[in-house]
């Protein structure tokens, strides 16, 4: 794969497999939104009740990595239908939220803290 890849190829490419497919019909924001959800549940079921080791191990296994590659692959289509649907350029969106994190979390005060923005500041 070319690393110079953008999101735009990738929502293109996408959107060219489920156009052939005339599936426009059935991808609406609500419903792309819910498949979102579901296929993030069944990543997330690769993961449930395991243990960091637990975890690492399943990931060391080739059949488990691809099932996992799979899930978040699935995630990142339906995720790239999505912002296709609500006419989102996702790689701005990133780095305006990026901007907005940064003045949440700075540097100097989240630095290693597992803390959200707002419990920050009983730090000081």
């Amino acid at each position: 794969m070319d690393e110079t890849e953008t999101i735009a190829d990738l929502r293109e490419e996408v959107i060219r497999f489920r156009d052939a497919r005339n599936w426009e019909q059935f991808h609406d924001p609500k419903n792309l939104a819910m498949g979102l959800s579901i296929e993030c549940g069944e990543l997330l079921e690769h993961f449930l009740w395991k243990s960091q080791h637990e975890i690492r191990e399943m990931l060391e296994d080739k059949d488990q990595h691809r099932k996992v590659r799979e899930e978040l692959a699935d995630v990142c289509v339906f995720l790239l239908y999505l912002s296709k649907g609500c006419d989102i350029d996702l790689s701005e969106a990133v780095r305006k939220k990026l901007v907005v994190n940064e003045k949440k979390y700075p540097v100097e005060k989240s630095y290693g803290s597992n803390r959200k923005y707002n419990d920050l500041e009983t730090d000081d």
